[in-house]
């Protein structure tokens, strides 16, 4: 039993308490009351509740497990906060329900949250278990000054010196240190702790570690064999279905994916993370009306969240162009509208906008305005920052001028340019020929030019083999200018570093390397849908002070990392940790 003097609550402590029964609000304001939380929030809904989580850091959160409403679940809001990055270390949260499995209460402990608080509960039972999870913070103390740190390695041996000697809170510690491990790019160390982690206790998030891992170090094939038999083994795991998917993506295994997505989304019905994958994929492969029924209850249940990526909108403004909807293409537009006013400053949602807008102007046949649209995206081809989410939403719209029987000249081209760019792996090639799959000739004109750059990356390998590595770098530099190909760019960058002792000027070809990889920009070294490359289901966020944004910043895109806790007070006293956020899996 907790003692009084840890039965009483910090000063200025920030609580939210988020259940849709008046009574059950009532009963925890004041069992709080008597912790000594005097700054109470409360919500009857989920969505009010997602929204107060996404602006104020709360030191505890106490919220009820199912709600009545739509099949919303505090799960689930706990699962998307936790995948955006939006809860951090020093909020402490419970799920409060009348029921609890058995599995639902280990899917707690595994997870690394504060865990399950049953109904009833006495006043006492709240105290022990709000202060004990405050020790947990308190013990992992060193770990998060490392992390405030930013020395990394420091606190992912820290991690890895308490999981071996079993110190209080070690499972917790061995999550927070493989993660770390990852973010290294430490990917075999990485996998070598979550096997010890399964070892002495099998968890579902260890061998759910064991995967990431696998698809990190380029090993997605063998990833799928290792989250298929996690799956066999927990049919409800939902996070396994996260990642089982990501692999399948990468893969090029889309027709997979996409029931992957649907299981995963129909586990959680109302998470817009999930709904926004399955959106996606359903509209990459052809199922438009499956892409509008999902991508439309996305933007409703969370179009002005954090969890809400506006590649999303973008799909559904094509989808509901399939459908000839006018007023849904107006809809789409008047929320573009409104998210144009708060990211003033982002390329991205202006070119998001401008696409939907181009599809505007074709469903009110001004073919002539959208067309010099159409023109004007394509003069950002060779620009670095024309990323490949803009090669995607081209690609779809110069396939809906070639339906539409508008005579383009130079769309043959542009998706030509757009292939020779982009067609590195075969899950991007997939996805960007499935993003022009309403006009057939264009997806088979992007997966020829995966073909032309195999063979020139194979013709150069064989040139250099043959003793003529300077020759082959040259090459390879020739066809990356011409293309710029980032996958040619790296292959030549590795022919130098091979060889380079045998070479007479390497300086000059590592100049000419660095200054194409600027002008190539960033390109997805695999497949992702939208742009949540930085969130990992199954993994532990970590971010340290220094990262962290004014709260009081205009919120970037959802790619970006968007939060900066406030200034409520840390759930442990003098912890120098607050500002980090940890988003452990579910």
């Amino acid at each position: 039993m907790a003692t009084e003097k840890e039965q009483s609550a910090p000063p200025q402590v920030l609580a939210l308490i988020v259940d849709s029964n008046a009574t059950s609000r009532s009963i925890l304001v004041g069992q709080l009351r008597e912790y000594g939380v005097t700054r109470i929030v409360q919500c009857s809904r989920v969505q009010d509740a997602r929204n107060r989580l996404e602006h104020t850091v709360f030191d505890y959160v106490l919220c009820e497990q199912y709600f009545g409403e739509g099949g919303y679940s505090g799960q689930t809001l706990l699962d998307d906060l936790r995948r955006a990055q939006l809860l951090p270390f020093s909020t402490v949260f419970f799920m409060v329900t009348a029921e609890a499995s058995y599995a639902a209460v280990a899917e707690a402990a595994e997870s690394a949250l504060d865990g399950y608080l049953l109904k009833p509960f006495t006043p006492s039972a709240l105290f022990e278990r709000l202060s004990l999870a405050r020790l947990r913070k308190i013990h992992l103390r060193p770990i998060f000054d490392a992390i405030e740190a930013e020395d990394f390695e420091r606190a992912a041996q820290l991690c890895v010196e308490r999981f071996e000697s079993r110190q209080p809170y070690w499972l917790y510690a061995a999550r927070i240190g493989s993660e770390l491990l990852l973010r290294l790019g430490r990917h075999d160390e990485a996998r070598t702790l979550f096997e010890a982690v399964i070892a002495a206790r099998a968890l579902p998030w260890a061998k759910l570690g064991v995967a990431r891992a696998q698809i990190e170090s380029g090993q997605a094939a063998r990833a799928v064999t290792t989250l298929q038999e996690l799956i066999g083994e927990d049919a409800s795991f939902a996070d396994a279905y996260d990642v089982l998917g990501r692999a399948q993506v990468e893969l090029g295994n889309f027709s997979q994916a996409i029931e992957t997505y649907r299981t995963a989304s129909g586990l959680t019905p109302d998470s817009v993370v999930r709904l926004q994958k399955l959106g996606m994929m359903s509209y990459y492969m052809g199922d438009r009306e499956t892409a509008t029924k999902v991508l439309a209850r996305a933007a409703i249940l969370g179009i002005d969240s954090k969890l809400f990526d506006f590649q999303s909108l973008v799909l559904l403004t094509f989808s509901y162009f399939a459908e000839n909807d006018r007023k849904g293409i107006e809809r789409c537009m008047a929320d573009f509208g409104r998210i144009l006013e708060r990211h003033q400053g982002s390329a991205r949602v202006q070119r998001f906008a401008e696409v939907a807008r181009t599809l505007q102007l074709i469903q009110q046949r001004q073919f002539s305005q959208a067309v010099e649209s159409v023109r004007s995206m394509a003069r950002e081809i060779t620009a670095s920052s024309f990323d490949f989410e803009a090669a995607c939403n081209l690609g779809s719209l110069l396939a809906v001028l070639a339906v539409t029987s508008i005579d383009l000249a130079d769309g043959e081209g542009w998706v030509r340019a757009l292939g020779m760019r982009y067609a590195n792996t075969r899950g991007l090639t997939e996805l960007l020929a499935n993003a022009c799959n309403l006009h057939t000739p264009y997806g088979d004109l992007v997966r020829e030019c995966l073909v032309h750059i195999n063979k020139t990356a194979e013709a150069a390998i064989a040139q250099s083999l043959h003793g003529d590595p300077t020759g082959a770098v040259h090459h390879l530099l020739a066809e990356a200018e011409r293309t710029l190909n980032s996958k040619l760019v790296d292959m030549s960058q590795q022919v130098l570093l091979r060889h380079r002792a045998r070479m007479a000027s390497p300086e000059p070809l590592q100049e000419a390397i660095d200054t194409l990889r600027a002008r190539v920009g960033s390109t997805p070294a695999r497949a992702i849908l939208g742009q949540d490359s930085e969130r990992h289901p199954g993994g532990v966020a970590i971010r340290s002070r220094n990262a962290a944004e004014p709260a009081s910043a205009a919120r970037p895109p959802l790619g970006d990392d968007p939060r900066a806790p406030a200034s409520a007070a840390s759930a442990a006293p003098d912890n120098p940790a607050d500002k980090l956020r940890l988003r452990p899996p579910g």
